[in-house]
């Protein structure tokens, strides 16, 4: 099978069929109609085979993957997914791969109303990468350079579930079977807080999705905001799943700094606070206070209660 063969057996109707993608898969360019009074956000993501999944991994969970680590990246500026553009690099055309690729690559897309609208297909080592878009009110785009002194931090949903699950994957930690379900489908198909992104935009200062780890992705913010924070550990949400398979310095380190959680990290001015609660409670994923923005710039405080809470850890860091 060719390269054009394959787009088109594969990818040529991938995800939702847009009315503002003028023209898609299949020429030498896409074209794309942004909306008057909004801006384009674009964000890019590769997975290599070997460092970011296993040869073995499940073909659709990846497709699903590629697709939600992306658009993870738009809900944490607040935008509204549109288009998808794929890069894939192979060793070799399996056809039973591809199909099952691109059934998750799809499903997904459709979940997250997205197009796939161009790309390119390679033959080498595998790797997959996608460069996602969309669309925000303009001025409205949720940054990592707002937070201010004085703000409260958030993150939604649960965290460490997804390192746990890698473990588990690399026969390095046991999983009770009532809870392998839960902490396998956190790490292979992780979802992108989209509605929520979007309702944050006039909420938060800040905000940015966590995908190496909250000790790492914070330090990201501080740099950008020209601030510090303390966390509290024990405010951080853990799911039952993850209390149960683990002792709790285990459970604290999976998540401060295991990754992969594609959970949302946002501050929130003290006169927005009592809006928080209203405004997400539709959204059904809970969100939890773990800290405040410090005023000692690029300065990370970790307390656990009222005691220093001594960590040395770092997430994932590439060329690290």
């Amino acid at each position: 099978m060719g390269e054009f063969e394959l787009i088109s057996r594969y990818f040529a109707n991938c995800g939702a069929k847009r009315s503002d993608a003028a023209l898609g898969v299949g020429d030498d360019g896409a074209v794309l109609q942004v909306r008057d009074g909004y801006d384009l956000v674009v964000t890019t993501d590769t997975m290599v085979v070997g460092t970011h999944f296993f040869p073995d991994d499940e073909p659709r969970a990846l497709g699903h993957k590629l697709v939600a680590v992306n658009v993870s990246d738009l809900a944490a500026m607040g935008a509204e997914p549109a288009w998808l553009s794929l890069a894939l690099t192979l060793p070799a055309v399996d056809e039973v791969w591809l199909s099952a690729f691109a059934a998750g690559l799809s499903e997904t897309a459709d979940y997250y109303q997205c197009q796939l609208v161009g790309g390119d297909t390679t033959r080498g080592p595998m790797s997959l990468t996608m460069v996602a878009k969309g669309t925000v009110p303009r001025g409205k785009a949720l940054t990592r350079s707002g937070a201010k002194v004085g703000d409260y931090i958030y993150v939604t949903g649960t965290l460490g579930d997804a390192a746990l699950g890698l473990k588990l994957c690399q026969g390095l930690h046991e999983v009770s079977k009532k809870h392998q379900s839960h902490i396998l489908q956190r790490f292979h198909y992780p979802s992108a807080r989209v509605a929520l992104g979007q309702a944050l935009r006039n909420l938060a200062s800040s905000a940015m999705d966590l995908s190496d780890g909250l000790y790492s992705d914070i330090q990201h913010i501080l740099k950008r905001s020209n601030v510090g924070a303390s966390i509290d550990v024990s405010r951080l949400p853990l799911s039952q799943a993850l209390k149960d398979s683990c002792d709790t310095g285990t459970a604290l380190q999976l998540a401060l700094s295991g990754g992969e959680d594609y959970e949302l990290l946002f501050t929130v001015p003290e006169a927005r606070r009592g809006s928080l609660d209203v405004l997400l409670s539709p959204y059904g994923i809970p969100v939890t206070c773990i800290g405040r923005i410090t005023g000692v710039a690029g300065k990370l405080e970790l307390k656990q209660g009222d005691q220093a809470f001594d960590y040395q850890h770092q997430g994932f860091v590439h060329f690290s």
